[in-house]
């Protein structure tokens, strides 16, 4: 669709041929807390694939609309004043495999993978950490070996996202133990009911378990299934990790504001508990609110800049830095102004208030995104790194 032709008001009048606008009573859970809703996040993407109304930037042949930033961030927009179920089973998919694969996939692999994410049908999940390697990422121990035609992986995974519901993973591993810990890496797709593969779930404190360990005891991988060249896992990883920081996917669920509302959900809730006549208190909610916008604005910019680009960059760790510090203030905030509601486990902002802290170490750790906004945009010195150099077998023993 032309740049003239699509308008706020066409692409309204088309989501609401199947979506219901969001109402002051909508309420809708965020990055999968106290939920394991699929149903709902499945027939939403399935209603939207036919025209790329979800992935608009991807090409129209992948279950996109070729969209550029303009109508991109257009539709988000409109998108916010209806009712879009949380689509945190499917965010991996939709906004971190989808851009990887469009950066390195091969053809066939975009063809046979990128139209059922953008459906729904199929979901990924992430297989980096492990655990001698979380935070310091290029310290992965799962081993690939070359068998003909084929790769055997062996080793453990630990807080793969999404794995309980995962027809995929998305799997970092190591196929050359000799080379520095960066270079020796390849990125691969497996097959979550693969011989071998044994996931266990790992129960959260607020009692979701999205989260797993994955146990590989060797798995035989197809090299058709390798996603970049061998050895080039740590770029293809880094798309990765910088589409998750910009936020990709993060369409669905939420506590948006209602159209021609310039309060959020989130804040006219507290009016149940008397807060809102309390000076200080509005005082409080606005400087979070404020901070809530210019979050989202951040978020917008590195996401439109990595698509734009192709490459994302270090403004997405900063994009996220901000959305944990406005989920992690919404949360906490909400909490203590409800009073003794708060403290009951179906009370006001208990589900939040025990997933906030997660959100600090998920998808990198706050201390990570400070490092790389440090040296990448400050430029300040890096820390020193004596592994560089050397092969990932000596590093690995501690000799150095």
């Amino acid at each position: 669709m032309s740049e003239a032709a699509l308008t706020e008001e066409s692409v309204r009048k088309a989501l609401s041929g199947f979506l219901n606008v969001r109402t002051p009573e909508t309420r809708l859970t965020t990055m999968g807390a106290g939920s394991d809703d699929l149903d709902d996040g499945r027939s939403y993407l399935q209603s939207t694939a036919e025209y790329g109304w979800h992935v608009p930037s991807w090409p129209s042949q992948f279950g996109g609309r070729d969209a550029d930033s303009r109508e991109n961030a257009l539709i988000g927009r409109v998108l916010k004043e209806f009712i879009v179920p949380d689509l945190y089973p499917f965010a991996i998919g939709l906004g971190m495999v989808g851009p990887t694969l469009l950066a390195h996939g091969t053809v066939d692999q975009k063809s046979n993978w990128l139209q059922l994410i953008a459906s729904g049908q199929e979901i990924w999940c992430q297989m980096f950490s492990e655990p001698d390697a979380g935070s310091d990422l290029a310290n992965v121990g799962m081993a690939a070996i070359k068998d003909g035609d084929e790769w055997l992986l062996t080793g453990q995974k630990t807080w793969t996202s999404r794995a309980m519901w995962a027809n995929w993973g998305i799997c970092l591993a190591r196929t050359d133990p000799s080379k520095p810990k960066h270079k020796g890496l390849t990125m691969f797709a497996i097959p979550m009911d693969t011989t071998g593969v044994d996931v266990r779930p790992l129960t959260q404190m607020n009692k979701d378990a999205h989260f797993s360990e994955v146990f590989i005891d060797e798995a035989r991988v197809s090299d058709t299934l390798r996603i970049g060249d061998v050895g080039e896992g740590w770029r293809v990883a880094m798309t990765v990790l910088s589409h998750e920081r910009a936020g990709g996917g993060s369409r669905g669920g939420g506590e948006g504001t209602n159209r021609g509302s310039f309060v959020p959900n989130w804040i006219s809730d507290l009016g149940t508990f008397g807060v809102l006549d309390t000076p200080v208190a509005r005082q409080r909610l606005m400087e979070v609110h404020c901070h809530d916008i210019a979050s989202k604005f951040t978020s917008q910019r590195a996401s439109d800049e990595a698509r734009t680009s192709g490459t994302p960059g270090a403004a997405g760790s900063g994009a996220k830095l901000r959305t944990v510090r406005s989920y992690k203030e919404r949360a906490y905030g909400s909490n203590r102004l409800a009073g003794p509601n708060a403290m009951l486990t179906d009370g006001h902002g208990y589900i939040e208030t025990m997933t906030a802290p997660s959100m600090s170490i998920r998808g990198g750790t706050d201390e990570i995104q400070r490092n790389i906004l440090g040296e990448r945009v400050l430029g300040l010195p890096g820390e020193p790194r004596l592994d560089k150099t050397a092969s990932w077998n000596e590093s690995r023993k501690g000799l150095l």
